[in-house]
């Protein structure tokens, strides 16, 4: 295939913020390897008050020109029609899928799909080796979600994850200029971030949890500045959980993605769950001290880099891939403790000193 004549290349990709920002290296490969196609995002609209859709990550980076929006877990035909009339109008010549597997009968549907579409080229379809989950016996984790998709479009070539230039959402000046401003008043303290939310509740470590670690993360750190940030939802809680900050504080909750990111590009560390605002974070370069639920396996969702800590409880019940957790009641988070996040935050801290080039997560 000669790339260079492809002129409309169409990506699937569904989710919001975290979704979308670990699939940020494979949308500079998918730029570089088509730099002269128009490249169109198939992609769902906001889900979630607290999930933030693909185009407000990507607007305005050049990674993608437009987006078409795809009517999330619909079986309605009259939408799956509009559907296929807005792709064929599109006229895609090449589709890229970096869709994680979903089972063989979607897999077959998509195609044929995206055939009926036009698209005479698909590129990462997870079939064969591609469908299977690579496992690390040295480090005890699954490839991360970034190394899944560069794997799945190995034949457009290949990008080092680990060189922060692949990551790059190509902030605006104004962007920029608008983080200085919400941060200028600080008086050039150094700070830390915190996003306590997250759109599922399995993942909630709990405010009063991050409260407490904050009230003993400021006695630690009386000179530091704290930032947090989340979704305009995320508001009330976080004003709660700052309480017992003594230094400055500034609550960003609500602001867009990404003058988010921008804010966060300034911050020495990154305190949350696992959520789109620690993708965030770690996609900037900024070490994180995470809470994770283990509903899912290691090192897929884990925030990318070196020098974060990640603390991650298996329990009996892990794996369960709940969303809400009844039952047992968040049990792998909420025997998570204060003193092991507060041990974390300063570990990741302190990492921030250490040389690039590590591409997983230090878990504990």
């Amino acid at each position: 295939m000669n790339t260079q004549r492809i002129r409309r290349v169409l990506i699937y990709r569904l989710g919001s913020l975290g979704d979308t920002v670990v699939a940020v290296p494979a949308l500079h490969l998918i730029e570089r390897s088509f730099p002269a196609a128009r490249r169109v995002l198939l992609t769902n609209m906001r889900t979630h008050a607290n999930a933030p859709a693909a185009f407000t990550v990507l607007e305005g980076s050049g990674l993608v020109h437009d987006f078409i929006e795809y009517p999330f877990q619909t079986r309605s035909v009259r939408q799956l029609a509009r559907l296929w009339w807005k792709v064929v109008r599109f006229r895609p010549q090449v589709l890229v899928y970096l869709i994680p597997k979903r089972g063989e009968h979607s897999l077959l549907r998509d195609r044929w799909f995206f055939r009926l579409c036009g698209a005479s080229q698909i590129i990462g379809l997870p079939e064969g080796d591609l469908a299977q989950p690579v496992y690390n016996q040295q480090t005890k984790l699954f490839e991360h979600e970034s190394a899944r998709l560069m794997r799945s479009i190995r034949s457009l070539g290949h990008l080092d994850l680990d060189d922060l230039a692949n990551w790059d959402l190509r902030l605006t000046q104004a962007e920029q200029d608008k983080a200085s401003e919400l941060l200028g008043g600080l008086g050039g303290v150094p700070l830390i971030a915190c996003g306590p939310g997250t759109k599922m509740p399995a993942k909630d470590w709990g405010q009063e949890n991050w409260r407490e670690l904050l009230g003993r993360l400021s006695a630690e750190w009386p000179r530091h500045g704290l930032i947090l940030v989340g979704a305009e939802q995320d508001f009330e809680v976080s004003n709660y959980i700052s309480e017992k900050w003594a230094g400055p504080v500034v609550n960003l909750c609500g602001l867009p993605p990404r003058e988010t990111a921008a804010v966060l590009r300034q911050v020495e560390l990154f305190l949350g769950p696992d959520s789109g605002q620690m993708h965030l974070s770690a996609a900037l370069g900024t070490p994180c001290a995470i809470a994770f639920a283990s509903r899912m396996r290691r090192g897929p969702w884990y925030p990318t880099g070196e020098g974060h800590e990640v603390v991650y409880h298996e329990l009996p019940c892990s794996l369960c891939g709940l969303e809400v957790c009844v039952e047992k009641a968040n049990a792998c988070l909420t025997s998570i403790s204060v003193d092991e996040m507060l041990a974390a935050a300063i570990r990741a801290r302190k990492n921030r000193q250490l040389s690039q080039g590590g591409s997983h997560a230090q878990a504990r």
